[in-house]
């Protein structure tokens, strides 16, 4: 019994490290809005891109607008 619940969590803790490591790597254009038009802000990847998707705004002279990324 004590096997079988060893080796499940090592694969719950293997499948984990491996989601991780993917969303490392993940990439996505980004934008924002302003008036009519999408300012583009290019590709983010990585912990840049989750830090923006975190917030879910960008700030351009001291206004802030709602960030898109991974859209299309």
């Amino acid at each position: 019994m004590k096997k079988y619940v060893f080796l499940s969590l090592l694969a719950l803790s293997t499948g984990s490290i491996s989601l991780v490591s993917c969303n490392k790597n993940k990439c996505a254009e980004c934008h924002y809005d302003k008036g009519n038009q999408e300012i583009s802000l290019g590709e983010k990847c990585g912990e840049e891109l989750e830090n923006l998707e975190s917030s879910g705004q960008y700030m351009v002279n001291d206004t802030l607008y709602t960030l898109h990324c991974g859209e299309h």
